[in-house]
């Protein structure tokens, strides 16, 4: 019982650097994203402030039980994600439970937030809630075949679907990275990258055209807090699990940095560089190239691993 309350010790004080680590880096790429578009930005602090305020606010208005647990359940899936891979390589602290977890459940950790939000979307009487619903659903199974193509070459690759695993099996050198043992699977995984993180050309669910309606607006108080909170931590999230994967993981918390930074920096700049695409484009983007692109990486892992 105390191994298990001190490891449960330790999932909190990794939960809590992943927030102020994806909250510092939300608003540090919206005043880098603000300075392209020739603005100022918002403070780089201004997430811990937006979190705090609206968590203090209480609101009278009801749309069932459902409606509410969605950023609820959001949550449950960037946390659930968060604790079943090693944010470090190697420590007792920041290991997390990846013991307990594979890749497998992982993955459905990120889709439990996404179905999560569906649900309660869809008890809020907006009569706008379906078609947003319908096109987040929509994008979020195109952007994950290339993803799931790009785990199944790994699991193939390394013949294991453990994260931790598959970290240890990329130690020694750059040259065991995923990266350059199997690019197509890292490509694949990267362009699936660009529709998860939700930025352009792919912002089809909640751009900042759409600012008067949809969550941001029918969630309040500390709902609200809750799915800012749930974006910093889902996004340091994946960005640890793409690090995992494929670029060799981390053994110290500057290192982490630096390839979750560098990670991040790729769909930042695909969105600063091209407009947004209508969900019809976003869904054959991904259901060509991209997997195109992760069936070459299965059929490349079976012949040289398999």
């Amino acid at each position: 019982m105390s191994e298990w309350l001190v490891k449960g010790g330790y999932a909190v004080v990794s939960v809590v650097v992943a927030a102020v680590y994806g909250i510092l880096l939300s608003g540090i790429i919206a005043r880098t994203l603000a300075r392209v578009q020739g603005r100022i930005g918002i403070p780089v602090w201004q997430g811990f402030l937006d979190i705090f305020k609206h968590a203090a606010k209480r609101t009278a208005i009801s749309h069932g039980i459902m409606f509410y647990l969605g950023p609820v359940f959001r949550l449950a899936g960037g946390i659930g994600t968060l604790l079943f891979i090693p944010m470090l390589y190697g420590s007792e602290v920041f290991g997390n439970f990846h013991f307990a977890g594979d890749v497998i459940l992982v993955v459905y950790f990120i889709l439990f937030g996404a179905l999560g939000m569906a649900l309660g979307a869809s008890e809020g009487g907006h009569p706008y809630s379906a078609i947003g619903i319908g096109r987040g659903l929509a994008q979020f199974t195109a952007f994950e075949a290339p993803f799931a193509l790009a785990i199944i070459a790994l699991a193939i690759q390394y013949d294991t679907l453990s994260v931790y695993d598959m970290v240890e099996a990329q130690q020694g050198g750059v040259a065991n990275w995923t990266l350059f043992t199997n690019p197509l699977a890292v490509t694949a995984a990267m362009l699936s990258l660009l529709g998860s993180t939700g930025y352009s050309p792919f912002d089809v669910v909640g751009p900042p055209q759409e600012i008067p309606i949809g969550p941001r607006t029918e969630f309040q108080s500390d709902f609200i807090s809750l799915m800012r909170l749930n974006q910093a931590i889902f996004a340091a999230a994946k960005l640890v699990l793409y690090m995992d994967l494929f670029f060799g993981g981390a053994t110290n918390l500057i290192e982490l940095m630096i390839k979750t930074w560098a990670i991040y920096m790729v769909p930042i700049f695909v969105g600063a560089a091209f407009p947004r695409y209508r969900i019809d484009q976003s869904i054959r983007f991904f259901l060509r190239w991209p997997t195109l692109i992760g069936i070459g990486a299965v059929v490349l892992a079976d012949y040289m691993y398999g």
